[in-house]
């Protein structure tokens, strides 16, 4: 399988994505933030009311004290005057709490990649799901998923109408069956009959205990290690934006139990804060792969920390 990598044209439309997802946001606390600076001098207060801000946002109180001295001592240090250049001098400061890989383990070159997804009943795992396999479907991959989230009958159905509405194929059991067995047959049909390139897993959103989600998930990604290597490949969360500093919680819970390599925001642009993202990264080092920029099943991207940061403070390019 030939390495995938995003032309000038796709990375700006990803780019242009993100942007208009954040139309809220800006309109929102990091309009308040850019307007600070429209003063004719930083003063004390204004410090303070960025520091305010930022909390307000989701940053994180450590988060938002640690870009903010940051933040004031390049200022000083540079002499910086100017309200642009101090928009731009704080773009820069939030960009590097984002750590970002050159490219996924889902582009690296083999027969098939496997991805599984977890998250919470709610969060918008379902729609992320197909999303992303809309995503590479558009970029030439032959794309299954899997209905491993057995425990609810909706799930099972949703995947399915999912999979209809965008021409993907589901491999399901009934309602109950083992989730290992969906797995195992989901890989065996990716790799023989459907020849297919990547194979989405969808998992339980909620068990009784950690306990429980730890064990099913060691099961899956057990069943994926014997017949695929180095299966999973990824194990990506899926977070819904506009939960705030709850989305840490689960975060933590879910990266614990599922070894997760990294996230998908969902409903990016549904909220008007935005700054969970610098908080999840910051607080579990984990990166942000994906994001859902609105409700259509092409309204996703490849997140992209400058063009996320810039969207947030109405940067240009």
């Amino acid at each position: 399988m030939a390495l995938f990598r995003k032309t000038p044209d796709e990375r700006a439309e990803g780019q242009a994505k993100i942007e208009a997802s954040l139309t809220k946001t800006r309109q929102g606390l990091f309009g308040r933030i850019s307007a600070l600076f429209q003063a004719n001098e930083l003063t004390d207060e204004t410090w303070e009311e960025l520091e305010e801000l930022l909390i307000q946002a989701d940053l994180g109180i450590d988060t938002a004290l640690r870009v903010v001295e940051r933040l004031r001592t390049r200022v000083h240090r540079e002499n910086i005057k100017r309200e642009d250049e101090v928009r731009a001098a704080l773009a820069d400061e939030l960009t590097r709490l984002l750590t970002h890989p050159a490219m996924t383990s889902i582009e690296e070159p083999r027969r098939l990649s496997v991805i599984l997804i977890v998250g919470v009943n709610g969060s918008g795992k379902t729609t992320s799901i197909a999303k992303l396999a809309q995503y590479y479907k558009r970029r030439g991959k032959r794309v299954v998923l899997a209905a491993a989230d057995t425990f609810r009958a909706a799930a099972i159905d949703q995947i399915k109408i999912w999979g209809e509405r965008i021409g993907v194929e589901v491999i399901a059991q009934a309602p109950g069956a083992d989730p290992g067995a969906v797995v195992y047959d989901a890989i065996r049909a990716s790799q023989e009959s459907r020849q297919a390139e990547l194979l989405i897993i969808d998992t339980a959103g909620r068990l009784h205990t950690k306990y429980n989600l730890m064990k099913e998930l060691e099961k899956m990604r057990g069943v994926c290690a014997r017949q695929v290597h180095d299966a999973p490949h990824e194990t990506l969360l899926v977070l819904d934006a506009t939960t705030g500093q709850n989305a840490i919680s689960q975060a933590k819970h879910f990266k614990e139990a599922a070894q997760v390599t990294g996230l998908i925001l969902a409903k990016l642009d549904s909220t008007a804060k935005g700054g969970i993202v610098f908080a999840i990264e910051e607080e579990l080092g984990l990166p942000v792969r994906f994001v859902g920029t609105g409700e259509k099943p092409d309204d996703f991207a490849e997140f992209d920390p400058r063009a996320f940061v810039n969207g947030l403070l109405d940067i240009g390019y």
